[in-house]
């Protein structure tokens, strides 16, 4: 799983820019480009008949390079273009091939397939003659690359801008671009792989790795490893999944405070006793670090009630689910009136009832929300967006489809709460959880439910010491 910064086409761009200031000639880049795919396709495929699909701009030059690198290792090239290069160093790089280039139109197929058509930076879709040809070489090639995104797609929203065919792999140029991880165009990639080539990539958005977590020393207690206390309310269930998931997910203690009872309030200390104080009185404890509503609260009367508890409390909060609908009534407003910065996690849903459809893609919409809210904004989804008011963001990468089921975002939700526990930096510790989230539902594999997280998670977080 590829993690590190991610650029936008113009910030792409901005890049190679900065190392040819420094010195590296476009030309130099071209080549490292193309001896980055060239090396990744002969991996994939050894001396191999390959049929390259060339386009006019820079990625066709790309492709020109990867043409000659292959013939050179013994591999039977044909290259196929949609028009004469137009720039400058695609001129050159076409020069240096110095066998046939053909029409794409009428140009037969081949085991190995090469997208060298547009790549990066297209912002208009293809004729629909051209993309059923990429298509139908694609499909029935054994092997199939994209240089640095399949054509057809747009670079800074994952938008497929025409029919795109599914790649057995696709290679980075320079750095990820959010089409790598964004859906629908992750789901068309295949395996992403990152070609270096020398430029500096820096940006405030990234793809999640693996977090490095610290084990407890010799003076930590239950304490001081995280307390977190969870606000149950109408689906108890649901808020013992979250209790469940925050100590699994680290915390040092956690306390369920449980609805209203005919017996009077119940609050339920994590697998001990009933305790009879109520959510307020718990809420007093400043031992508590966070506090967590949402999962399972209801959204009645008594619900509300208990939210407006925790939203006063002046602890670190993680909201999610029916806290999120609740607010959603109200305005997010009221949260920039926290002492605070509080962790949100909706799913699609949930995002529209609080921020709208809005526009952009799904990071800008993410990180617009993060202002409006003065949170960090988890917009869940298979492409996960985690968003911070000052505008760092990230996205999972590869977040296994299997999660799509009941009660997996009430594990997420515990598991955000004893990071935030244990790591002051909201968006830090939402990264993590992210991350951690994911790992453990890799782990739990196929058909799995909430509980299996759970499981997999002490083995998951002992994999990030």
């Amino acid at each position: 799983m590829i993690a590190g910064p991610i650029l936008t086409a113009a910030e792409m761009v901005a890049a190679e820019e900065a190392a040819m200031a420094e010195g590296i000639s476009v030309g130099e880049l071209m080549e490292r480009a193309g001896r980055e795919v060239a090396d990744i396709a002969w991996r994939m495929a050894g001396v191999s008949e390959t049929l390259i699909l060339c386009g006019p701009g820079n990625n066709g030059g790309d492709g020109y390079v990867v043409a000659r690198l292959l013939a050179e290792r013994g591999s039977d090239v044909r290259v196929a273009a949609l028009a004469d290069p137009k720039t400058d160093v695609a001129k050159e790089a076409r020069a240096k091939w110095d066998s046939p280039v053909e029409p794409i139109a009428g140009a037969k197929g081949a085991p190995l397939v090469i997208d060298a058509l547009f790549g990066t930076g297209l912002v208009r879709p293809l004729s629909g003659t051209l993309a059923k040809t990429l298509a139908d070489h694609v499909t029935s090639a054994t092997h199939s690359v994209a240089v640095d995104l399949p054509s057809g797609i747009e670079t800074d929203s994952g938008t497929l801008l025409s029919p795109v065919p599914k790649f057995d792999a696709t290679v980075a140029l320079g750095a990820l671009k959010p089409a790598h991880l964004l859906q629908p165009a992750a789901s068309y990639l295949g395996k992403v792989m990152l070609g270096e080539i020398g430029v500096p990539a820096k940006s405030d958005l990234r793809a999640l790795g693996r977090p490095k977590l610290a084990a407890p020393g010799p003076d930590d207690h239950k304490y001081s490893r995280g307390y977190v206390l969870v606000a149950g309310g109408a689906m108890a269930g649901a808020a013992s999944l979250t209790a469940d998931a925050a100590i699994r997910g680290g915390a040092g203690y956690v306390a369920l405070a449980g609805p209203d009872h005919p017996e009077g309030p119940l609050a339920l200390v994590y697998r001990l006793a009933a305790d009879p104080r109520t959510l307020g009185d718990m809420l007093a404890d400043e031992r508590i670090d966070v506090a967590v509503a949402g999962p399972g609260l209801g959204l009645n009367g008594k619900a509300e009630a208990r939210l407006n508890q925790v939203l006063d409390s002046g602890r670190r909060l993680v909201l999610d689910a029916d806290a999120l609908t609740l607010i959603a009534q109200g305005g997010v407003e009221r949260l920039h009136e926290l002492s605070s910065v509080p962790i949100l996690t909706p799913h699609h849903g949930e995002f529209i009832r609080l921020f709208g459809e809005g526009e952009g893609s799904k990071v800008e919409r993410a990180r617009d929300a993060a202002k409006r809210a003065n949170s960090v904004t988890v917009y869940k989804g298979s492409d996960t967006v985690i968003a911070a008011p000052d505008g760092r963001a990230a996205i999972a990468a590869c977040t296994p489809t299997w999660l799509a089921t009941a009660g997996t975002g009430d594990v997420l939700t515990g598991i955000t709460a004893a990071r935030y526990a244990q790591n002051s930096d909201p968006f830090a510790a939402a990264c993590e959880a992210v991350w951690l989230h994911g790992e453990a539902g890799r782990r739990a594999g196929a058909f799995l439910i909430a509980d299996d997280l759970l499981d997999m998670l002490p083995g998951t977080l002992a994999s990030c010491l």
